[in-house]
């Protein structure tokens, strides 16, 4: 059963009185925000308007959604900027923006006013084809409206002793989604190069590609053989490119020298990130027991730096799940607390070449965190901002992770306005 959320949106203040504190933020950002922190509710009308020819619809994905179901719901939402807006389908009980259908247009309600019209993301044309094995291309590739997303694998090791992150639903996702859309529970290369091989076949659709998975702790030393997946991986999908390097992004563990060093000598991989997910080492140790326990907060931090020898500056970065250090009962006791002390650790991040950006936390109902609540929309947008001004102090880009690419991190949309 799905655990519902209090409809606590209803006593904030109104999103035009937060818009209005900040005069410099953009309005499209601040709303894709919002969008992202209470979720959607599309009404009869709009799924009525569903066009599963022209529409893409919610394909796998490495986490689950708020209602807790696999539903043949729209993958996400346009913004008349082209801003890309990723959140689920949210169930109404929770107080979340409704996805209208009105006049042929499709339109976002909040308190069933009218407050932007949005579009829905059009299905790649290879969403309809089959690899030469018989799996569906769209269950081993998925898209984003300019990048293809590969999850490798959807198990986390660090679930096998109940040390997962706590506000992750991963491996509960993973097994609903092998159980009702068939997904592999790992890639086969071939298959993977097969697809990427069509899906490159649209001309100017993609301009990116990212690879992330579970982390994998087995091998010689932790993480080797997750090393050793990617680069199969990599060096598989590298044949479709006639340069040594290709536009793309792995999202993977705290990786030591030896195997970054493999990675980029051995594939054509263009950027690394590794997730700290919270910028605090008591927090970190809390909400990240197995991250904790197998390297450590400094370590994790550290071995972000030494990446930067061996990738460049701005082609390093850690993400981190914004708002999730509030989380009770450890987190921290008040907003301008935590805003202080994760720019703090971000500068010095930004300092030393690695790069930082934030997704708006979503407590799941599969996560141990789903029955926690996200904090205001007027701290995301004071993190977004702080966020970008810190790169811009220090020079650093977010071009595998800026609005086009990825879409899912408020801050770095800003960055195409400087």
């Amino acid at each position: 059963m799905v655990a519902l959320l209090k409809p606590q949106f209803r006593n904030e203040a109104s999103f035009d009185d937060v818009v209005a504190a900040h005069p410099g933020f953009p309005r499209l950002i601040a709303r894709k925000i919002d969008v992202q922190r209470r979720g959607v509710h599309y009404t009869p009308a709009a799924e009525a308007a569903l066009d599963p020819t022209v529409h893409q619809l919610r394909s796998p994905y490495i986490f689950g959604s708020r209602d807790g179901a696999i539903k043949p719901l729209p993958e996400s939402l346009l913004l008349r900027d082209g801003t890309t807006i990723l959140t689920d389908p949210t169930p109404p009980e929770q107080d979340p923006y409704h996805v209208d259908h009105r006049d042929g247009r499709f339109v976002l309600l909040d308190g069933g006013v009218e407050v932007e019209e949005v579009d829905l993301w059009p299905k790649p044309a290879y969403y309809d084809k089959v690899t030469s094995t018989g799996i569906k291309m769209s269950l081993l590739v998925t898209a984003r409206p300019q990048r293809l997303n590969v999850f490798q694998s959807s198990y986390c090791h660090f679930w096998a002793d109940d040390e997962g992150c706590r506000f992750c639903d991963i491996v509960t996702h993973t097994r609903q989604q092998r159980d009702e859309m068939g997904v592999p529970t790992r890639l086969r290369p071939a298959d993977v190069r097969e697809t990427i091989a069509e899906a490159i076949k649209e001309p100017g659709r993609f301009t990116n590609l990212c690879l992330t998975a579970g982390s994998v702790t087995k091998g010689a030393e932790i993480f080797d053989q997750e090393v050793a997946f990617y680069i199969e991986l990599l060096q598989s999908i590298g044949t479709l490119f006639k340069t040594r390097r290709f536009p793309s992004q792995l999202i993977g563990s705290a990786f030591n020298e030896r195997q970054l060093a493999r990675l980029h000598e051995e594939t054509g991989l263009s950027s690394y990130t590794s997730d700290l997910e919270v910028l605090n080492e008591e927090l970190f140790n809390w909400i990240c027991p197995g991250k904790a326990r197998r390297v450590g907060y400094r370590e994790w931090k550290d071995r972000l730096v030494r990446a930067v020898d061996i990738f460049g500056r701005g082609n390093v970065g850690t993400g981190l799940v914004g708002g999730v250090e509030l989380a009770r009962p450890h987190g921290f006791r008040s907003e301008s607390e935590a805003l202080k002390s994760t720019l703090d650790e971000a500068e010095w991040l930004a300092e030393r070449g690695v790069t930082t950006v934030f997704i708006v936390w979503v407590p799941r109902p599969g996560s141990a965190f789903h029955d926690q609540t996200a904090p205001s929309l007027d701290y995301y947008l004071r993190l977004a901002q702080g966020l970008q001004d810190i790169r811009a102090r220090h020079g650093l880009s977010v071009d595998f992770d800026d609005y086009r690419r990825c879409g899912n991190h408020p801050d770095s949309d800003l960055a195409r306005l400087q």
